[in-house]
């Protein structure tokens, strides 16, 4: 039996000061990025392409069109923006700096709140990150940002013969148990001032992949940095330098340089959701 009061398992329900708290997190985010130069969008709650960007595509919650195409509800913003902008705006616009504030839906009843931003054509990902900082720092918090590079676990699950599940769930026991010493190295390594000398032992092939990393990290800002160089991130497009802001269990924001067709770009996304929970608390 359904009570009349009860929402689905999932849901999200924000009233008095949460929902005052989640206005003030979206009003100061949206601010700031139009003083930088962004402009808004909404896209359609449906879309065609979420099997895109989900790697669980048993987390989409499926409907079909007036033609019984397969449509989703919308359960990740990135490639659908830069598809809109490119394909369908392009002809009316040139302005490559955006951001969106709209929920994600995955299955059965999940919603989470989300701010988004893309820079399109643009690979460095320090741009993007300098904003993410900026918002992080107006809602006077400084949570652990872990810098990593997505290349590195796919060279090495080559090289290795290691699954890339090893580096989503971080089995540091089996990477470990490998006995190689760079390896062990790239397990323990978290900051920036290491990388000079692990590079000079790691195979050829991923010493670049960690100078990204050191080069991101240098004109960084920020005062609470860590690198984690065998992370891997569960989405499908990203495809280099990646970030995570967190604290304990919870993620903030995350972020990364990706490639939708041909064009490389740049965001992030700001989960407004464990941000209410902590500045509301």
């Amino acid at each position: 039996m359904v009570f009349e009061h009860e929402i689905p398992e999932g849901s999200k329900l924000y009233f008095a000061g949460a929902a005052k708290t989640k206005r003030e997190i979206e009003t100061k985010a949206s601010t700031l990025l139009s003083d930088a130069g962004f402009e808004e969008i909404l896209t359609p709650l449906f879309s065609y392409h979420q099997h895109m960007s989900v790697c669980d595509q048993r987390e989409l919650i499926r409907v079909n069109d007036s033609e019984n195409h397969p449509i989703s509800l919308r359960a990740d913003s990135t490639i659908d923006v830069v598809r809109i902008i490119n394909k369908r705006l392009g002809g009316n616009t040139e302005h490559k700096k955006w951001f969106y504030i709209q929920p994600v839906y995955r299955y059965p009843a999940h919603e989470q709140y989300q701010i988004g931003v893309e820079i399109i054509d643009e690979p460095n990902l320090s741009v993007a990150l300098i904003q993410a900082t900026r918002i992080l720092k107006e809602l006077k918090i400084a949570p652990l940002l872990q810098i990593s590079n997505i290349n590195i676990p796919r060279l090495l699950s080559e090289m290795l013969g290691l699954h890339l599940d090893d580096f989503r769930h971080v089995n540091i026991e089996k990477f470990l148990s490998l006995k190689i010493d760079w390896l062990t190295r790239l397990v323990y390594m978290q900051h920036a001032h290491e990388i000079d000398e692990v590079a000079a032992i790691v195979p050829e092939v991923i010493k670049p992949e960690l100078v990204k990393i050191k080069e991101l990290c240098e004109g960084l800002e920020y005062p609470n940095t860590v690198i984690a160089p065998l992370y891997y991130a569960k989405m499908l497009y990203y495809d280099e330098l990646f970030f995570r802001v967190i604290e304990g269990n919870e993620v903030y924001a995350m972020g990364g340089r990706y490639k939708s067709d041909e064009t490389v770009s740049v965001g992030f996304a700001i989960y407004t959701d464990a941000l209410i929970d902590a500045l509301h608390q």
